[in-house]
């Protein structure tokens, strides 16, 4: 049966030997000791585009997971998310290689810069003719502070106020600094830059301060594609306000469910339409032809998942000291300064106990999202399940075993999604906004807050804001 709603798909990694599941880089089919490699990256980014997917998001994180036994020894030792190196500079390369697959980029704003953030990524959309997206994040590791100068991380709403200003001055430097028609780029006449048509940004903010011209000129898509995570309370109203895609977590339908229809209600308050953001839900997904195939690659990849390393993840995450639990001894709610909404799910949204030891496994039980093994017919089942059910747009797909759990979702998922309607079967034109909101243009909807800052601002009933 053929679906209007098309599945979309992201190859979800990051510049580190190890992801969402510690450990997976010792199995010996897996290629991640090369994380550090071009070649690794570019052989990727052509998987994913021979697939379709939307994009490659790459994930970053700004410090050590210290907190399970208050010492960085287990992720030094198991490479839990470390070493990882600045993911930006892969993207020149796996641009030149694709031409539709868009880059999401994870990068802290909390120790940089509008001023020169801004530049970094209208830099990068120009090189990726459109296809950038900045995944907003504030951080949650207190050693990144540290590292950073800082005795602690800032406080967690006190982090999405910053995010505030700083998007604001963003949105002034992308948006509202050069006018349509500033670069003329005009031989005959020895004028590259009309200078009339250009405003320097002043922004007095409670966080970031500006007074500049923005030095990039103009990308295709100006602002990039905006990325966000947060489904805490502070964190889905900062998401509902500026994000034109959100990436979930939620180990059941009722739990994912309620965290999508809490971001579109959220986007209908802040006078956007719920629909214009796309929510992708985390899944881990292990097929192969055959169900009994499947269950014999998940019990290998098992084997070489880490559990102690994952822990040292989870209490990173959570800003909970894991190695203070037994295994047996199911996750208790405490306040955290770190992801919130994930302890809410392990602890007040769940349906049942979540044990500490079941977390530290590849399984069910250990996902924080859909885990989904089997077949390409249950695989597709499930996806399409998932989606029906909870209203999500698509899919992040975690790393497992690099190349060959890319390489299975490619060869038989994907297929078996198009048999049925269910994804598409050939990239539509255009930027990545384009691309995710077909018909819309390369720029911010007019709905957008950052359309805004426009100079001049379209007639939204806002006031003018590039100044």
């Amino acid at each position: 049966m053929s679906r209007s709603k098309k599945l979309r798909f992201n190859a979800f990694n990051m510049m580190a030997p190890s992801h969402n599941w510690a450990g997976l880089w010792s199995h010996p089919r897996d290629a991640s000791l090369d994380y550090n490699s071009l070649d690794y990256w570019v052989d990727y980014a052509r998987t994913a585009e021979r697939g379709l997917f939307d994009g490659i998001f790459l994930a970053d994180v700004f410090g050590v997971y210290d907190v399970y036994g208050n010492s960085p020894e287990t992720a030094l030792t198991h490479a839990v998310q470390l070493p990882n190196a600045e993911p930006t500079l892969l993207v020149s390369a796996m641009a030149l290689v694709t031409k539709h697959l868009g880059f999401g980029i994870t990068s802290n704003l909390i120790y940089e810069n509008p001023y020169q953030l801004a530049r970094r990524f209208s830099t990068l959309d120009h090189l990726t003719s459109g296809r950038i997206g900045w995944n907003v994040v504030t951080g949650y590791l207190d050693s990144g502070a540290r590292g950073m100068g800082l005795d602690a991380n800032r406080a967690h709403d006190e982090r999405y106020e910053a995010a505030e200003d700083f998007l604001a001055a963003s949105y002034k430097l992308w948006e509202g600094s050069w006018e349509d028609g500033a670069v003329r780029r005009d031989r005959k006449a020895g004028i590259f830059t009309d200078p009339t048509k250009i405003h320097p940004v002043q922004h007095e903010g409670s966080h970031y301060r500006v007074n500049g011209i923005h030095l990039a000129e103009p990308s295709p898509q100006r602002t990039p594609l905006l990325y966000q995570a947060g489904t805490s309370k502070r964190g889905r109203a900062f998401a509902a306000r500026h994000a034109e895609a959100i990436f979930l977590n939620g180990q059941t339908k009722p739990i994912l469910a309620r965290a999508v229809s809490d971001i579109r209600a959220a986007a209908k308050e802040f006078g956007r339409d719920p629909y214009d953001i796309r929510l992708f839900a985390g899944a881990t997904v292990i097929v192969a032809p055959t169900r009994a195939e499947a269950d014999d690659l998940l019990a290998e990849y098992a084997e070489y998942v880490d559990q102690t390393g994952q822990l040292a993840l989870l209490s990173g995450w959570t800003g909970i000291d894991f190695s203070t639990y037994r295994p047996d001894q199911a996750v208790q709610y405490v306040e955290s300064n770190a992801i919130q909404s994930m302890v809410e799910n392990f602890t007040l949204r769940s349906d049942r106990p979540v044990k500490v030891g079941d977390l530290a496994t590849l399984s069910h039980a250990g996902a924080r999202s859909p885990f989904v093994v089997g077949s390409p017919q249950d695989v597709a089942d499930e996806l399409v399940a998932w989606a029906d059910e909870t209203d999500v747009d698509g899919f992040n797909l975690f790393r497992l075993v690099v190349p060959e759990s890319l390489n299975a979702f490619v060869d038989l998922v994907v297929p078996e999604l198009q048999s049925r309607g269910a994804y598409k079967a050939a990239y539509s034109e255009g930027t990545l906004r384009e691309k995710l909101f077909p018909g819309r243009g390369p720029r911010l909807h007019d709905t957008h807050p950052g359309a805004a800052y426009r100079h001049p601002a379209p007639d939204t009933g806002r006031p003018e804001a590039a100044e």
